[in-house]
């Protein structure tokens, strides 16, 4: 399996981020990255390379326009407000919520972040335009790879994608990664591509981008949003809307939920998959469904990545994984490359 790694993420590493109330150190930190390419190198599991580069027009297929220009300039805008800010990360603090405008693009660089952002959790530093867009780049080499023939590809990357909308950050995300390599299928020839988010964080941004068609289809098991991030999306009735009605489906599961019940709500996620036809499948691969999570409840052990790699290659598809969450950073090469190792042991 070839694995495209954006060794440009490195730029992205944010001091602080708000969490419950006070600024704490940054859960999504650059060691996620490292662990996960120390751990494919280590079992071999393929070639290692850095992605191609694609033009700013690729990235407006899923991203408005006016998004994309934002995120290119915010670091010089936010410099440019006070010199003391180059030593401290960008953080929104407003937002146009019910009843407030946004069509409306302000002068003010402060309102403009809130305008595209939906938390304070998620810094924008000197890096992250460079290493999100490079990350993009991974994203859409895999989908190359896959729509060349490839069974399988891997995008290493991070920051993380699947939280970010088409003209909005957060959950640590940028640019939406797998709504890119999903979108990339569908240029290439894929009539009907689904998008399969085992997360334990519900992939809002993702199902924004795609809630009103009918050519990708939606899946997602997460924690229930009663109690979890992103808390506003991932219901279980939400199933798409105009066109895309009938193509979208949640799987929200409770705080303690267990692999036997995980692994069942997969099993769901992957029959409507196969009853919606697709033809290519994109994973937002998030590993934070691991019992020693920091941030997330799930229950699920080193070994049972392994079985889940099994799962997604008995769907006989050919397969994008996009790199996601998972904080508890020492475990995570492991569990991240026994997902791949199990795919591809199956697949084989």
């Amino acid at each position: 399996m070839i694995t495209f790694y954006n060794d440009r993420h490195v730029l992205h590493h944010g001091k602080v981020e708000m969490f419950r109330g006070e600024l704490v150190p940054c859960f999504e930190i650059p060691a996620r990255a490292d662990h996960v390419l120390r751990e494919l190198q280590a079992r071999g599991l393929g070639a290692v390379q850095a992605p191609p580069d694609f033009p700013d027009r690729a990235l407006a297929r899923v991203h408005s326009q006016r998004y994309l220009e934002f995120l290119a300039g915010a670091w010089d805008e936010w410099v440019a407000l006070d010199p003391a800010n180059a030593q401290r990360d960008a953080l929104p603090s407003y937002w146009p919520i019910r009843t407030f405008r946004s069509d409306v693009l302000p002068a003010s660089f402060p309102a403009r972040m809130g305008l595209f952002s939906f938390d304070a959790g998620t810094p924008l530093t000197s890096g992250t335009w460079a290493a999100a867009r490079s990350g993009a780049c991974c994203a859409l080499g895999a989908a190359r790879a896959v729509a060349g023939g490839a069974r399988a590809a891997f995008a290493l990357t991070r920051p993380p994608g699947h939280h970010a909308g088409a003209d909005f950050f957060g959950g640590y995300c940028f640019l939406n990664n797998a709504a890119l390599a999903a979108q990339a299928l569908r240029d290439a020839g894929a009539e009907r591509v689904a998008v399969l988010d085992i997360d334990y964080h519900h992939g809002n941004g993702t199902q924004a981008i795609f809630y009103e068609r009918a050519d990708v289809y939606f899946a997602s098991l997460h924690g229930d949003p009663h109690t979890e991030y992103p808390y506003y999306l991932g219901y279980a009735d939400e199933r798409g809307s105009g066109a895309g009605l009938g193509f979208n489906r949640n799987l929200p599961l409770a705080r303690g939920t267990g692999f036997p019940e995980w692994r069942e709500a997969l099993a769901q996620a992957l029959r409507s998959i196969a009853s919606f036809g697709a033809q290519a499948l994109v994973v937002s691969l998030g590993l934070d469904t691991f019992a020693g999570d920091p941030i997330s409840g799930f229950r699920l052990k080193g070994h049972d990545f392994l079985r889940i790699g099994e799962d997604l290659a008995a769907a006989r598809l050919p397969t994008v994984f996009v790199f996601e969450g998972g904080y508890a950073v020492a475990e995570l090469g492991v569990n991240a490359v026994n997902v791949l190792e199990g795919f591809q042991q199956r697949a084989a």
